[in-house]
Formats: structure tokens, sequence, C-alpha cells
């Protein structure tokens, strides 16, 4: 379905989405985990290829968000949102390999790791390999599409893209990156659609898919028109569960925020009743 959300929509939203939370419930994070299992680690690699977790505790079984950092695939960290902690789910902050120092398809194979790893690993914190959802902002939301579309990624990793219990892009491209295009020579402007696009790779058995982006005429160099076509072929495809949501009102940057709460209704809906997730014995 193809949604516009006016802010004070999104402000109601936001104010159902606080019941998403468990009371009582205590979280521990654990930083600096390198997910890489390369025998012989570049230097890049071991500068980028850390995550942090922020897991629930004295539950099991609860869903886990992959998140991706944006930064056009040249900068930025990882990081856990604030609006995705006391949610009753577990957060994998990912960070990895940047342009200009490393190239295309470096921040993919990274990204592709990353996700493998919590799904080898995510059990031993308490979670569920059967909710693991991949999500980010900008250049994350255009990792999270090209991981959940283009299979070889993950399973170039040891990994199954259509294991992802869901695909959630925050304003990120649906066309070639610019930033691979740049390393390319070629300019923003000039679009480009390979299989270096998700929009390449749309296939009707992808996993549950939420596209978010700001308002059409805010967003960053036609973000919004590449996400609805976006949505648009998925659908023509026979993809049967893809909704996309544009925030008026809101610009590339700050749609981050009054996304969060979408991302937490949207875990509920494919994962219901969290708040009675089993309790550890």
């Amino acid at each position: 379905m193809l949604r516009s959300l006016a802010p004070y929509v999104s402000g109601l939203v936001w104010m159902l989405s606080l019941g998403y939370g468990q009371t009582g419930v205590t979280y521990r994070t654990e930083e600096k985990v390198f997910y890489r299992n390369d025998a012989s680690p570049t230097p890049e690699m071991k500068e980028r290829c850390f995550l942090d977790l922020y897991v629930p505790q004295g539950i099991r079984d609860f869903p886990t968000v992959v998140w991706f950092h944006g930064g056009g695939l040249k900068n930025g960290e990882r990081f856990v949102p604030d609006e995705l902690k006391n949610q009753g789910i577990a957060v994998v902050a990912a960070g990895y390999r940047l342009s200009p120092k490393s190239k295309c398809p470096a921040y993919l194979e990274d990204a592709a790791a990353a996700v493998a790893w919590t799904f080898a690993h995510i059990e031993k914190y308490g979670g569920s390999k059967k909710k693991i959802f991949v999500s980010g902002h900008s250049a994350g939301g255009y990792l999270t599409s090209m991981l959940g579309l283009d299979p070889r990624w993950l399973k170039a990793q040891g990994a199954n893209a259509d294991q992802i219990a869901g695909l959630i892009p925050y304003s990120g491209q649906c066309i070639t990156h610019f930033t691979i295009r740049e390393e390319r020579g070629i300019r923003d402007t000039q679009p480009i659609i390979d299989e270096m696009a998700p929009l390449y790779h749309v296939r009707k058995d992808a996993p549950p898919i939420l596209i978010i982006t700001g308002d059409r005429n805010q967003e960053l160099l036609g973000r919004y028109e590449e996400s609805a076509y976006f949505w648009r072929m998925l659908k023509l495809v026979g993809h049967p569960s893809v909704e996309i949501y544009e925030l008026q009102g809101f610009d590339h940057g700050s749609m981050q925020k009054p996304a969060h709460p979408l991302l937490l209704n949207f875990i509920r809906k494919i994962c219901p009743n969290p708040k009675e997730t089993e309790k550890k014995k």
C-alpha cells in the first residue's frame, strides 16, 4: 500500500508505538565485536568491521534489527538509535568499510557478513534467528535492500537472504548508489540501474518490505521517486507484502525519528505479541 503521512499523523503513530516496549526488562550492551571471519583481515576491515549489540535480558526469542548507518557509503559510524531502545528487541549496529579507501563491493560484503554473524550468534544472546530484520538509513537503506533482494551477498557468507524476517530501508537508493557511480566516473545525476541496484533484483519471493522515505519535495536526489518506483515494480512482479510510507514535512536527514515507530509496528505485525515473549527459566 502507498501511504503518505503528515507530521501530526507520524506523531500519533509514534505515541502508539510506545506500548511496544516491555516494562521491567533490562538491557545490556556489548561493544566492538569483530564480525568478519576472514583468515587475513585487511587493515580497513580491522578498522571498520565491528558491531555493537543492544540486547534485552531475561527474555528469549525476541526480534533483532540489524541496523546500518548512513553517510553515502563514504562516512558515518555505527550507533544504536535511541528510539529502538527499551522496545523488547535487540539491535545489532554494524559498521562497514567506506569509500574511497575501499571500493564496491566491499561495503556490501561487510554488510552481508554482519547479517550472517547475527544469524550465527543471536540465539546465544537469547534472540530468535527466525526474527532477524534488516534496516538502515540512506546508505544503510541501500545496503538493506541489496542484501534482501540480491541473495548472492548473504550466500557468499553462508546465510540465506530469504530467512530475513523483514527489510525496512529508510530513504535508501534503489538505483545504483551514487558513490558506486562516482567510483566509475559517472555523475550523481546520471541514473543507472544495473546489478548494483536494488531495482535490478526485484522478485516476488523476497522478504516482507517496508519502504520509508521523507517528503518528496525535501528528499535527496529524487529518493522518494526511486522508492515509489521500487514499490511499484515489487507489486508488479507479485510481491505479496510491500508497503511504502512518505513522511511529509521531513527531509532526508530528519525522517529517521518518525520512521522508527513504523519499523516497530512492522515488527509487531510480523512477530505479534512481543510482550508475551516467554521468560527464560
